[in-house]
């Protein structure tokens, strides 16, 4: 596939999302991935929680800019004299007093500007941040999803081995007492009946395991799950895995925004030992409550003052104690620190990319060499039983031979379950696997930058949103899984190990000489 066609984003989300509808074209009591996802979407906690989370994120821009914004305070006080001075001609017993400030920061040493442009980058890396959870999430619920089917399908097999093993051993046993068997025949399919229950017993718990991580994902119990569509647009190589994961990689993205913000810091820091200046205004009011003397040497005394003074107000620092100077290499510390970690982020995505394309392709190998083998291992048990019934085989030999049809079988189901975990992160680490790409159902995609143009301008001091709610289900309430499941049936499987009839009546037989 061309380097090129996975970078034309719009065709690749319609593509991804195309193959997704497809899926939806099930029968109704199916549950397919598309459907899982979508709860998912609606409901992970996880996801939920990171939506909070940018919200709280959005905040830290009207946070900053508040502080370029006039401010504006009011004092007040009553006072009442218990003891009045004797010495003093103005005595009034009581008196009330009120301040109005007004501050408007006209210079700030560039403090403001660059918090806010910090506190803007930073809600960037929350949306780049909010659209990797996505893909992880979704990658869990693939992962959920193909671990519960490919369990299912282990367990069904395992089920139907152990119930054609109790089916020989049955028949071992009729054959044993007329002498057409010896003992040893029968300590063999014994042996190998009670393996088989041990291994259904192990299938069965991983089946569980996988129905309750299913559950914990998406939010609702495992249905009747659904083979899973094709993945689309996967590359043609790892160099064109790599190229598309530098290039739309929500990891990457959000750790470059945060170097961004790492560096407006640093100006933060410096407008520290900058010049402030302010324009100010003041009023006062003073009233003495009918209290003050009449007349101080023949002069009246009035009840009731007001004042007002409005300036500028300038602040140099001088000297802080070398904090500031610590603040800012502090800042450029971190500054370094963010641009290393867009680094170690890109080392990561690309070991990501290329793993998982080296997985998908090793599984897809698997996937054909298992099938071969399948293939050729139910020839082979047909043909041992064939012979078997000539007496050129043992039920051994029958036992070995089913065995390793049905570790091959084990072997297919597990590689198309690796196989499309695998792809589906490769997608991921490619930035293809988000919910903008999958075009769900279940109403409207969330969209982070509709807080962000809400609560950007708002300046009201007794502003706030309603009391926080669950978004998220619990699961408390949903029964423990358990391992039952649909039964497999393979014609081949689903018949008697020893399929021979008796060959003598007993009489002649060696173990009855």
């Amino acid at each position: 596939m061309p380097i090129e066609s996975l970078l034309r984003a719009p065709l690749r989300r319609a593509t991804v999302a195309g193959v997704l509808l497809a899926s939806a074209a099930t029968p109704a009591s199916a549950e397919t991935l598309r459907e899982a996802l979508a709860r998912a979407y609606q409901g992970n906690p996880t996801l939920t929680g990171q939506r909070a989370a940018q919200r709280a994120t959005d905040e830290n821009v009207p946070i900053a800019r508040a502080s370029g914004l006039p401010g504006v305070n009011v004092n007040g006080a009553l006072t009442e004299n218990a003891i009045q001075a004797t010495n003093s001609f103005l005595n009034p017993a009581r008196s009330a007093t009120g301040n109005a400030q007004l501050s408007i920061p006209l210079f700030q040493g560039g403090a403001v500007r660059n918090g806010v442009r910090a506190a803007e980058a930073r809600v960037d890396a929350g949306r780049a941040t909010l659209r990797g959870t996505e893909a992880s999430l979704f990658t869990n619920v693939v992962v959920a999803y193909m671990n519960v089917l490919r369990d299912e399908a282990i367990v069904g097999l395992n089920t139907q081995n152990v119930r054609v093993l109790e089916t020989n051993l049955s028949a071992s046993r009729d054959r044993f007492q007329v002498g057409d068997l010896t003992r040893t025949d029968v300590a063999q399919s014994e042996a190998r009946l009670a393996l088989a229950r041990a291994q259904l017993q192990s299938a069965e718990a991983q089946l569980i395991s996988s129905r309750e991580t299913y559950l914990n994902v998406v939010g609702d119990p495992p249905g009747a799950l659904e083979q899973p569509p094709v993945l689309p647009n996967l590359p043609a190589s790892p160099d064109a895995a790599v190229t598309a994961a530098l290039a739309n990689n929500p990891q990457i993205a959000a750790a470059k925004k945060a170097r961004e913000a790492s560096r407006y810091d640093v100006g933060v820091a410096r407008a520290a030992r900058l010049p402030r200046v302010s324009a100010v205004g003041q009023g006062n009011y003073f009233n003495y409550l009918n209290s003050a003397p009449a007349a101080v040497t023949g002069t009246p005394i009035p009840n009731a003052v007001t004042t007002a003074t409005a300036g500028l107000q300038l602040t140099l620092p001088l000297f802080q104690g070398g904090r500031p100077a610590a603040q800012v290499r502090q800042a450029q510390a971190l500054e370094s620190q963010a641009i290393e970690n867009v680094t170690a982020t890109e080392r990561g995505v690309i070991a990501q990319a290329r793993s998982a394309y080296a997985i998908w392709r090793s599984s897809q190998q698997v996937i054909a060499s298992a099938e071969t083998a399948v293939n050729a291992n139910k020839l082979s048990l047909e043909g041992v039983r064939a012979e078997n019934s000539v007496g050129t085989r043992t039920v051994l030999d029958i036992l070995n031979a089913e065995q390793e049809l049905l570790n091959s079988q084990v072997t297919l189901v597990t590689a198309r379950r690796d196989a499309y975990v695998a792809g589906f992160a490769l997608l991921a680490a490619m930035g293809a696997a988000e919910a903008r790409d999958l075009g769900l159902d279940g109403g409207a995609l969330y969209d982070p930058t509709i807080n962000y143009r809400r609560v950007r301008g708002r300046i009201n001091d007794f502003d706030s949103d309603e009391t926080p709610q669950a978004v998220a289900p619990t699961t408390a309430a949903a029964p423990a899984q358990t391992a039952t499941v649909r039964r497999v049936q393979d014609p081949l499987l689903d018949t008697n190990v020893d399929r021979s009839p008796a060959l003598t009546t007993g009489a002649q037989s060696p173990n009855r000489q």
